[in-house]
């Protein structure tokens, strides 16, 4: 009888965890499997450990890479690599299929960032009085603020007034690291009235910030809801993501040196700079030669 891909991706998940790998890692690798069983599956294959093929795998990549930014084509790619490592540790296969094969050759494609007209019209889109509309504002304006990531989103707890009125929160990061972002008056606006419309929550003893109607919110759901506000606004394709690049944008067009960036960002690597800094380079590189005029003043 084959084998079963999913029932195999569910034990390396608990491989996974009992590693004590983060939960965005073992998540992500188990989308790997996933995305790549359901591409089988469209192809009238079985999803099952005799279709996991040097020959299908290059195939599925290959595809990935003609449709999906190189990130993705990147991650997808290291989380069927470790799978496959595993089945080999686990004797479930003899040999590696992705052994010798490359990741594709990729070239990150600039997230645009957020135009003033459209985040005019997000807004719009979350408007209302009841809870769902007010986090989502409140989300909205915290992600367009404070540049954070969506994990370090849903981590956040409830604050106290005198929390909220400084203008700073904390948020826990990559490798568990704490850091300070900071957000201005709309958003600390935003925030208030939600936490007064979240006090009738059912779920509103809990210590998680931002609330569902199944308790509290997890990222796939506030990548949901950021999907559907965009949808809603005319924003094709929208993910919280996007708010990151247009911080960064926002904050290198104002001015700010890159070293505040990196610490504000809580990025590690320098390398994260650059990636970041690629959205809407052309149009900093113009407002900042326009500023200087050097011919202008002799």
């Amino acid at each position: 009888m084959a084998v079963e891909l999913r029932d195999l991706g569910a034990s390396f998940a608990r491989y996974l965890r009992a590693e004590r790998k983060a939960a965005g890692t073992v998540r992500l690798y188990g989308q790997s499997v996933e995305f790549y069983s359901r591409w089988l599956e469209a192809r009238g294959k079985p999803a099952t450990l005799d279709h996991l093929t040097r020959r299908e795998i290059v195939d599925w990549l290959a595809e990935l890479n003609e449709a999906r930014e190189a990130s993705t084509v990147r991650t997808r790619y290291r989380g069927l690599f470790r799978f496959c490592g595993w089945l080999v540790a686990e004797d479930e296969i003899s040999t590696h299929p992705m052994t010798g094969v490359d990741l594709p050759t990729v070239r990150d494609r600039p997230v645009p960032v957020l135009s003033d007209d459209e985040l005019a019209r997000l807004v719009k889109a979350c408007a209302g009085k009841d809870l769902p509309a007010r986090r989502d504002l409140a989300i909205v304006r915290v992600l367009l603020d404070c540049g954070v990531r969506v994990s370090e989103l849903c981590g956040m707890v409830v604050m106290d007034r005198a929390t909220l009125d400084a203008g700073m929160v904390l948020v826990r990061g990559k490798g568990d690291k704490v850091r300070p972002v900071y957000y201005g008056d709309r958003t600390a606006q935003a925030l208030d009235r939600y936490l007064r419309v979240r006090s009738s929550s059912r779920w509103a003893h809990l210590d998680a910030l931002w609330l569902s109607q199944r308790g509290a919110m997890t990222p796939d759901g506030v990548r949901d809801l950021v999907h559907a506000r965009g949808e809603a606004a005319g924003i094709t394709d929208l993910h919280p993501h996007r708010f990151r690049h247009t911080w960064a944008h926002d904050f290198l067009m104002a001015g700010g040196q890159e070293r505040d960036l990196k610490r504000l960002a809580g990025w590690s690597s320098d390398s994260m700079l650059e990636r970041y800094g690629a959205s809407a380079a052309d149009a900093r590189a113009k407002a900042a030669a326009q500023r200087m005029r050097r011919g202008d003043r002799v």
